[in-house]
């Protein structure tokens, strides 16, 4: 830059960068603060609801822990969601890959590729009551029902995210693969899977978040079977007099740590993966 020139400030940036910030952190304060404070500081007044507690304890984590059965719940919660992002980046990166090389001249497999993206459009408010009747005759009202349904529930946005980010992988890398005498298959494993490995991350991302936040299907299907999920769990804070909100957002916290973490840890294989990628 010359000497004498001054770089402009980009207000507009500078104005949306400050509201989606507040966007994200005036919640996380609120919920920061009412998980430590006692009922009894719970005012109807702005000042008292935003005021910080009176003393930090962490008697409502205690006591929420406690109401949801955490460490079973979070079991339940860890194990569903770990199966399904395996089972889902397994079995959808297979089906993305068979369908993103044979759409462009194959009319069957375009076929196959709109019918099932075009499952993103169905509510699950539709299929709700015949997949709680359908589950419950074929014994499948348990975590393994639930995990099966989410990944027929997220394999249309997953294919579409496997099928788009084959484009980016030349064919040439198969056609070497293939002349030195590798199957499909092999092909795939050794070759393909690998350099995947950014959308791999994406999906697990998007996954994780969409099972472990889910109330509504485990709701569902595993009602009155006794395996509560953490989701499932923190309706109890719930009940027709009110809610409890120290104990909720209390547990609300409890429940974001890990999938946070799992996040950050993601995220950061993501964008190594975009660098990667454009060094090459």
């Amino acid at each position: 830059m010359k000497e004498g020139m001054t770089k402009k400030t980009n207000w507009t940036a500078m104005v949306v960068l400050i509201l989606g910030l507040s966007a994200i952190a005036f919640p996380l304060y609120m919920t920061l603060i009412i998980a430590f404070k006692q009922p009894s500081e719970m005012t109807t007044s702005v000042s008292g609801i935003l005021s910080l507690p009176k003393t930090w304890s962490l008697d409502n984590f205690r006591e929420a822990m406690r109401v949801t059965d955490f460490w079973n719940s979070f079991k339940n919660s860890l194990l569903i969601t770990i199966l399904t992002v395996v089972l889902s980046i397994i079995i959808h990166s297979l089906m993305g890959y068979a369908l993103g090389r044979n759409k462009s001249h194959s009319k069957f497999y375009s076929f196959v590729y709109l019918f099932i993206v075009s499952g993103m459009f169905v509510p699950f408010a539709i299929l709700m009551m015949p997949l709680a009747k359908q589950t419950a005759e074929m014994g499948l009202s348990n975590w393994f029902g639930v995990i099966l349904l989410y990944v027929v529930f997220y394999m249309p946005m997953n294919i579409l995210l496997y099928s788009g980010y084959l484009v980016n992988i030349p064919m040439a890398l198969e056609e070497a693969a293939k002349v030195d005498g590798a199957s499909t298959w092999r092909t795939y494993w050794k070759i393909i899977f690998p350099i995947m490995r950014p959308m791999h991350a994406t999906v697990a991302v998007l996954t994780a978040l969409s099972v472990w936040n889910d109330v509504m299907t485990p709701l569902v299907i595993m009602a009155g079977s006794e395996q509560n999920t953490l989701p499932l769990a923190q309706l109890n804070f719930q009940t027709q007099f009110g809610t409890n909100y120290n104990l909720a957002f209390a547990s609300y916290l409890l429940s974001l740590i890990p999938i946070l973490i799992f996040y950050l840890i993601c995220q950061k294989q993501i964008l190594n993966g975009v660098v990667n990628g454009a060094v090459k």
